[in-house]
């Protein structure tokens, strides 16, 4: 069995204003949100409304992510998911977000969570 196709976007950058903290509240910091989605069978035939358009899904999550304020990066990984899934032609979302500027007492690269949803369908 052929495995399914995929589409994939990586390093979507928003500014948001996302965390626990009060001053992340207030001040927008980066985020990068990478998304590979499992899409669903199509036909073999070179026309764009068979397949998910990437420029429309990358404007979907970006508005999505800079929405209202969450506290935690898991919480906005779902939002971009539930997103992602509400496209009909995508079966699966795997969704990973990137904080680089995350507040800790040590001195790190990034931190990030990945979530992988499929849809109820």
């Amino acid at each position: 069995m052929a495995q399914p196709d995929q589409l994939r976007l990586t390093g979507i950058r928003i500014e948001a204003a996302h965390g626990v903290y009060q001053h992340e509240k207030h001040s927008p910091q980066p985020f990068l949100i990478d998304v590979v989605v499992e899409l669903r069978p199509r036909p073999a035939i070179d026309d764009l409304a068979t397949t998910v358009d990437y420029s429309v899904l990358a404007g979907e999550i970006a508005a999505a992510a800079t929405g209202d304020s969450v506290d935690l990066i898991e919480t906005l990984a779902e939002r971009v998911a539930a997103t992602c899934l509400a496209n009909d032609l995508i079966a699966a979302v795997e969704v990973t977000v990137h904080k680089p500027e995350a507040p800790l007492p040590v001195p790190v690269a990034d931190v990030s969570v990945t979530i992988t949803r499929r849809s109820p369908v």
